[in-house]
């Protein structure tokens, strides 16, 4: 039996060897990109305790922005400050991304990508959270302002399909099969 306060050691999160952390014009650190990484290539796998969104209210000080969303009102990453270094991935959210989850907590190239580029993915692609945040990442199609609730945009939706995280893309297939309500006309006097 585990006693209050015990917690197992947390599993790191995996980098690929292709990539290297370093100053991001988005935001802080970023990773990127040391050598080519093909389409499809696993570039980084989420480490670390599954824990709810009460825990994530407890710890969210102490573990900054160490945690992605991995099902509704469920969490992977940091309980601990002293966990954050061997849990952080430094994959900042950018509009037009080049990385994309596959499953929960793998993320994978969308495309080829070249030595030296930022690796990045949409925000979008994981979270289902009420929220609203200014976006830093000033790409083309930059969104301006992202919201928790962004992969409901029927365009994301068929840009990214195939990788948004699989509770959302369950969700996406849920509301694609479901059937359309039809008006009825008021029954009248003819």
């Amino acid at each position: 039996m585990r006693s209050k306060g015990y917690h197992a050691a947390m599993p790191a999160s995996y980098l690929s060897p292709k990539t290297r952390v370093g100053p991001s014009p988005i935001e802080g650190q970023g990773l990127f990109a040391r050598r080519r990484i093909r389409q499809g290539e696993i570039v980084a796998i989420k480490g670390g305790h599954v824990y709810d969104a009460r825990t994530l209210a407890k710890v969210k000080g102490r573990v900054a922005a160490s945690y992605i969303q991995i099902a509704d009102g469920f969490f992977i990453g940091a309980l601990t400050a002293a966990e954050v270094p061997r849990n952080k991935m430094f994959i900042n959210h950018s509009c037009e991304p080049n990385l994309g989850i596959r499953g929960q907590i793998v993320y994978v190239a969308l495309r080829d990508i070249a030595p030296g580029e930022e690796l990045t993915y949409d925000w979008a692609m994981e979270e289902n959270r009420a929220y609203r945040t200014r976006c830093r990442c000033d790409a083309r199609r930059c969104r301006r302002v992202l919201s928790g609730r962004d992969w409901t945009i029927p365009r994301l939706q068929r840009r990214y399909r195939g990788y948004f995280s699989s509770y959302l893309e369950d969700k996406i297939g849920a509301t694609a099969t479901r059937p359309r309500r039809v008006a009825r006309r008021p029954q009248g006097r003819r």
